[in-house]
């Protein structure tokens, strides 16, 4: 997709947080005008992401190893696996709220208590978290996924008119399903449910293991040089 000219201004040049031996620089979106749901849909289009009211896109001068993709939701074919998982997740309640649950700060600070104890986001912030997850100018809603009457996950979700974006996900660590893709399979039924085509669940990192789940959801397409390519998927 071809866009006008956009004012960006970048961001201080510090290690990078997925491939350690990298450095990392971001642009972000400086004109006000983009910041609006179809304006977002736009440039979510072309590669770049939203954390908080901030629009943003990797420019890092020595690697381009973050790739946007999206999953076609209208054409998706599940694994054995996740056919497997689409029948787990039909045992539970799921449900998109505009609001979050009262208790979801108790299952929040367990999942980065156990799974991000060394990272930035530790410890549980509630400011912190609606800071990065949430916009002024953007529809959110979060999909909160009940096991009987016990929240045990909470994906945060922006509505776009023709998709989804995934924007965060976090869920009780010690249940013993994969409660993260039991998330996006929802999305991807949602999509599929409200004809929304197209479902962003951020950027692919082969070389990181934390982010190249990605590429299990299939069909899928990546952007390469402007442009949307359809992956051969085996």
């Amino acid at each position: 997709m071809s866009l006008p000219s956009i004012r960006l201004g970048f961001t201080p040049v510090i290690n990078c947080s997925y491939l350690p031996e990298q450095q990392e620089q971001l642009g972000v979106v400086i004109d006000h005008r983009w910041l609006t749901v179809s304006g977002y849909s736009a440039l979510l289009g072309s590669g770049f992401r939203r954390s908080g009211q901030a629009i943003y896109k990797p420019m890092c001068e020595h690697c381009q190893a973050c790739t946007p993709l999206r999953i076609d939701c209208d054409h998706f074919a599940p694994s054995k696996t996740q056919k497997r998982q689409q029948k787990q997740l039909a045992g539970f309640r799921a449900e998109f709220k505009p609001t979050l649950d009262e208790d979801w700060f108790p299952l929040y600070e367990q999942y980065i208590r156990q799974r991000h104890a060394h990272g930035a986001m530790y410890p549980a912030n509630r400011q912190q978290f609606f800071e990065f997850s949430q916009a002024n100018w953007m529809e959110t809603y979060f999909l909160h996924l009940y096991e009987d009457d016990r929240l045990i996950a909470i994906a945060v979700t922006d509505f776009l008119d023709q998709a989804l974006s995934a924007v965060y996900t976090f869920f009780d660590p010690n249940h013993p399903l994969s409660l993260g893709t039991l998330c996006v399979l929802k999305q991807i039924d949602y999509c599929r449910e409200t004809g929304r085509r197209w479902l962003y669940p951020g950027y692919q990192i082969d070389d990181c293991p934390a982010m190249n789940y990605k590429t299990r959801y299939k069909p899928y397409q990546k952007l390469v040089q402007g442009k949307w390519q359809s992956m051969i998927c085996p």
